[in-house]
């Protein structure tokens, strides 16, 4: 998890905290969305999506064929 969270804290020096992200299953980054989301006025919006990293899965789940 301290690796993910000092990816987080580095995109959001460079790029500013976002409203919202969009992530695959993967508990260590979740994990450090939540400990940084304990420590903003405003939290970030976490969308989780199973196949997030997996093309063909994403386009089975969205019902385009």
């Amino acid at each position: 998890m301290a690796a993910a969270r000092r990816f987080f804290e580095k995109a959001m020096r460079e790029h500013g905290v976002p409203e919202k992200i969009s992530m695959d299953k993967s508990g260590a980054n979740r994990a450090a969305i939540d400990d940084i989301n304990g420590t903003l006025t405003g939290p970030i919006t976490v969308r989780q999506i199973k196949y997030l990293n997996n093309i063909v899965e994403q386009d089975q789940c969205a019902g385009r064929h």
